[in-house]
């Protein structure tokens, strides 16, 4: 169904490894932000840092809502959705964070990321045959939207200057 995952028939997808892809792709963004907030601590531009925690912690929550549900489910079931079978479903592109950036850059690479994850549940839906299953898409598409709903209001809030050093992917240069 997608280049963004491998081995999964979402025609035959039941409802427990549906439950296991979402923490997955959940897991994935939170690390994702963690490793971008880092990024930004060394590059000493706070703001963004301070965004993409918010949004790790965010990711973190929704996912361990998941695993309670799926633990109230089916309990320590083994999982079949393996994390080597996605790739960058809602995880924001290592490549989009930059030295330097705004909050407005920080909160548009949110906004793509968000978007990005609601075109993966979208494009799943047609694929999907067990109700349970659908559904479950249907509530984590709306969640996305939502999501987008929350950092579009957040950045109405930013203004959209750039930075002096603009889209620079180095470090400034250091003295010998």
């Amino acid at each position: 169904m997608s280049t963004k995952t491998r081995g999964i028939d979402f025609s035959k997808l039941s409802l427990k490894d549906a439950l296991d892809l979402a923490i997955l792709v959940e897991e994935e963004a939170e690390e994702r932000y963690v490793e971008l907030a880092h990024q930004m601590e060394i590059h000493r531009t706070e703001e963004a840092a301070a965004f993409f925690r918010f949004m790790a912690i965010n990711e973190k929550k929704h996912g361990s809502e998941l695993s309670e549900r799926r633990k109230k489910l089916f309990g320590d079931a083994p999982r079949e959705v393996r994390r080597t079978m996605i790739f960058d479903i809602e995880a924001p592109d290592y490549d989009e964070a930059r030295a330097q950036m705004s909050p407005h850059e920080a909160l548009t690479v949110a906004m793509s990321s968000e978007k990005k994850a609601y075109e993966f549940f979208v494009a799943a839906l047609p694929h999907l045959s067990d109700p349970e299953v659908r559904s479950l898409f249907e509530e984590l598409r709306q969640e996305e939207i939502h999501h987008q709903e929350l950092v579009a209001k957040e950045l109405a809030k930013v203004p959209a200057t750039k930075d002096a050093l603009g889209d620079a992917f180095e470090d400034e240069p250091l003295a010998l």
